[in-house]
């Protein structure tokens, strides 16, 4: 067999397909592998790069195949798929991943070490808990789970809501069940506090205004030292926080937001930077400078919307130069 220089591995539960190629860029190798046989087969492979897509398990296999000696390359499914030349199965999945991730412009994900990924489940039992236990109610009440500590229990108590006895009972069983989860809650909160005040990048982010505990942390487990982008708009596209683009013919148009990537921690600094708009507009109906004279022009042409969309990219881009340069958040060098 000629030696391989580079794999496209799919990656799966239980069967998993491998396409290599020589230094020709011919095809040969076309093997599928159970989960088991992953590790033996890539122990006995020559050094060679190895791709594969971004998914549930991506960054444990990434972590075991650089172990054996091989260079690892993580790629968003989204960039592999133009690459697929027919109808999609393992095999062809495979051979796409082989083909992207030898492009020289493209995006590769950057590796997260066991401690970077145990510091994001945490933040998804977090926020996934509070949605399940706000479901569960089905009684409209204001956002937060403050205000059903101070409004259940007159709830239960209130004769006048028509609620039938056995739904009351079922109502109380859950709350039970809803102080057990905010008790969960404030665990890993203290656990999330833990690991904040003993994390320098987490720390260095908290000093941009409108990231706290939860958006620094989450940075700073998913970007890590910010190696893995170019630059802060790569950052800011990474996290779906610029323009689709519709452009032909020379005409350019921008549209909405692509919302791209991460979900979680775009909705992180999208509500920090709320909380700071929140704070300008109430500093300037006091007649009180606002402290941001950029959110302040902003303000004054723009929605609301608009403003926390582009000052969450601002805050992104801010946060890339801080984990790449490893400095602390000055307001007077970004307003200069």
């Amino acid at each position: 067999m000629d030696k391989i220089s580079v794999v496209g591995l799919e990656l799966a539960k239980n069967v998993f397909q491998v396409h290599g190629i020589n230094d020709k860029g011919e095809a040969v190798l076309l093997k599928r592998l159970s989960r088991s046989q992953v590790k033996k087969f890539f122990t006995k492979l020559p050094p060679c790069l190895v791709g594969i897509e971004a998914c549930g398990g991506c960054h444990y296999w990434s972590r075991s195949l650089s172990g054996l000696g091989h260079e690892v390359r993580i790629m968003a499914p989204a960039f592999v798929e133009p690459y697929l030349k027919s109808n999609k199965n393992d095999r062809n999945d495979a051979e796409a991943i082989c083909e992207a991730v030898q492009r020289p412009t493209m995006r590769f994900v950057t590796p997260k070490s066991p401690e970077q990924q145990a510091i994001l489940h945490l933040h998804h039992a977090l926020s996934n808990h509070l949605r399940a236990v706000l479901a569960e109610f089905g009684i409209c009440l204001p956002q937060g789970t403050n205000s059903i500590s101070q409004r259940f229990a007159g709830i239960l108590e209130d004769g006048e809501n028509e609620l039938p006895m056995l739904t009351r009972y079922l109502l109380a069983e859950l709350k039970a069940e809803h102080d057990q989860l905010i008790d969960r809650v404030k665990r890993l909160e203290r656990q999330l506090k833990s690991w904040h005040e003993n994390n320098e990048r987490s720390q260095r982010l908290e000093t941009i205004p409108g990231i706290g505990l939860l958006t620094a942390s989450a940075l700073a487990a998913t970007v890590g030292d910010g190696e893995g982008f170019r630059n802060g708009r790569q950052l800011a596209a990474y996290l779906g926080l610029v323009p689709r683009q519709a452009s032909s013919g020379g005409k350019e148009r921008l549209l909405g937001i692509s919302k791209r990537g991460d979900g979680y921690l775009r909705s992180l600094l999208i509500h920090g930077a709320r909380a700071v708009i929140h704070h300008v507009r109430r500093r300037l109906k006091k007649g009180l400078p606002g402290g941001n004279a950029w959110v302040e022009q902003l303000l004054q042409r723009c929605h609301v919307n608009e403003v926390a969309v582009a000052l969450a990219n601002k805050t992104a881009r801010i946060a890339w130069v801080l984990l790449k340069k490893q400095e602390t958040y000055r307001a007077s060098r970004v307003s200069a």
